[in-house]
């Protein structure tokens, strides 16, 4: 939202806490509004037909606050005198440098553009406690997460390492049928491993390099292509297959 020419200027040497307030919701363009609409300057009505409202009552309650608990130094008319009989005055004010500390200090991760210039805000980002304590809870879990799926997966690269031995040592696999419940077992490995490696976890991330398994088959023909059944069509219909057999015995 941008001032006009006519808009009261964004920074001042001192603040009633309610100017404070207005500038730090954004509302400045709104300030004659609000100044006219409101009988005391701490206790603001419940609603006004204004944005945002609810934060900036939020944020006049919080200079208060900081003012009552010997935080933020006051005064009159921009004079520091702390004066407790002030506190229901309109003339108590708080100074731009003890704002500006006092937000940095208890508020680190609001920097509005009254106090802040564009270089501090870009120049110093700041990540507040609860978001840090929530990233590293994330982060934590993801790491467990990840540890579980790797080990998952070198399970299901050894089963497959296995088969791929087993093919090899009985190459005329054609005159020995396998039965119904050995080809079930291999398909659900060959499924449960293509649909680890194109999937990812809750948070996101994915298994595996591997988008796709057309990208799956392709790796397969370029490193094994010389290997009975390591063809193109082969390999897209064992697929199939294996993943239809994989979400119907999921049901």
């Amino acid at each position: 939202m941008h001032e006009n020419k006519n808009d009261a200027p964004t920074s001042k040497v001192f603040y009633r806490p309610i100017e404070a307030s207005i500038r730090w919701a954004g509302l400045l363009r709104y300030e004659p509004v609000i100044l006219a609409s409101i009988s005391s300057p701490r206790n603001l009505p419940e609603s006004l037909d204004c944005p945002r409202w609810g934060e900036l009552r939020l944020y006049t309650e919080r200079i208060y606050d900081g003012i009552l608990n010997g935080e933020l130094p006051f005064g009159e008319n921009g004079i520091t005198t702390r004066d407790i009989a002030l506190i229901e005055s309109p003339d108590l004010t708080v100074r731009h440098v003890d704002l500006k500390r006092w937000m940095r200090q208890h508020y680190p991760e609001q920097r509005p553009g009254f106090l802040f210039s564009r270089s501090e805000r870009s120049a110093h980002p700041v990540i507040s406690l609860e978001t840090g304590q929530a990233m590293l809870v994330e982060r934590l879990a993801l790491k467990s997460a990840l540890g579980l799926y790797k080990r998952q997966l070198q399970e299901l690269q050894e089963k497959h390492d296995a088969l791929l031995k087993q093919s090899t040592a009985i190459p005329a696999c054609a005159q020995c049928p396998i039965s119904d419940r050995a080809e079930a077992t291999y398909l659900n490995i060959i499924g449960g491993m293509l649909d680890l490696m194109l999937g990812q976890a809750p948070s996101g991330t994915p298994y595996s390099s591997f988008k796709t398994q057309e990208a799956v088959v392709s790796a397969l023909v370029a490193h094994h292509g010389g290997a009975m059944g390591i063809a193109e069509r082969t390999l897209n219909g064992k697929f199939a297959t294996a993943r239809r057999r994989l979400r119907s015995a999921s049901l």
